[in-house]
């Protein structure tokens, strides 16, 4: 069995990129975990992010984008159109990224700590 440097799961959550080796990718689609790691053929279907990331975005974003929304009305008060055409594309786009940094840094956890069957 080889010997696999230590992996920072900062630096894996930001990439995508497989905790084991850091080479593969980590994602087969935008937020579905690939089967297995193209570099080192890791094993990663034993992977399960569970509902934390999905929490910590709808906390999280939903408070930073409602402050952003706030600010921007009471500031600027632009009309309500606007306010459609600037929020919706924003969160999306803010909820994609941040799932899947979140779920990334996750699996990239579990491996460093070795809380679910990775080897194989």
């Amino acid at each position: 069995m080889a010997e696999w440097p230590r992996q920072s799961p900062v630096d894996i959550a930001l990439r995508g990129a497989c905790p084991r080796c850091g080479k593969g990718r980590l994602f087969d689609g935008l937020l579905r975990v690939a089967d297995r790691c193209r570099a080192c053929d890791l094993d990663l279907r034993g992977n399960d992010a569970g509902d934390g990331p999905a929490v910590f975005v709808i906390l999280g974003l939903g408070a930073i984008v409602m402050m952003l929304v706030f600010w921007v009305e009471f500031r600027f008060n632009p009309p309500w159109w606007l306010h459609l055409l600037i929020w919706p594309p924003l969160t999306f786009a803010g909820a994609a990224w941040m799932l899947r940094v979140l779920k990334a840094w996750l699996i990239a956890q579990q491996y460093a700590h070795r809380s679910t069957a990775l080897e194989g």
